[in-house]
């Protein structure tokens, strides 16, 4: 059982940072990727970023150059650096695991908030 928890939301002004944690528990060395969603007020959740077990990083164009994922295995810990962030930002993010055996993203955190806003 993998059990995800998100912390670092916040309100933030335009160009500010934010740094998201996603504490995992269990298998870590089970999950192929682990990643970033968010779904803003009225929208569909979408991908952000993610990381494979290799380390390999990919992300959603808008975010490109403005955030960064990165994973401590020894410590079980995911973490998106938010750099230069913007009102369209807004929104609740989310932690999300996939095993090596699924094809798609099984396990979830409960979110966090992040405002963007003057």
């Amino acid at each position: 059982q993998v059990r995800l928890v998100e912390s670092g939301g916040g309100l933030v002004q335009p160009g500010g940072s934010l740094r998201l944690s996603c504490a995992v528990s269990g298998y870590m060395n089970m999950l192929a990727a682990v990643g970033w969603y968010r779904q803003a007020p009225g929208k569909l959740r979408e991908w952000v970023a993610s990381i494979t077990d290799s380390g390999s990083t990919n992300y959603e164009e808008s975010v490109k150059g403005r955030f960064t994922i990165s994973r401590d295995n020894a410590k079980n810990m995911v973490d998106l650096q938010m750099n230069s962030l913007k009102p369209e930002d807004t929104a609740v993010y989310y932690c999300a695991a996939r095993h090596f055996s699924e094809p798609t993203y099984g396990y979830w955190g409960q979110g966090t908030q992040v405002t963007v806003s003057s």
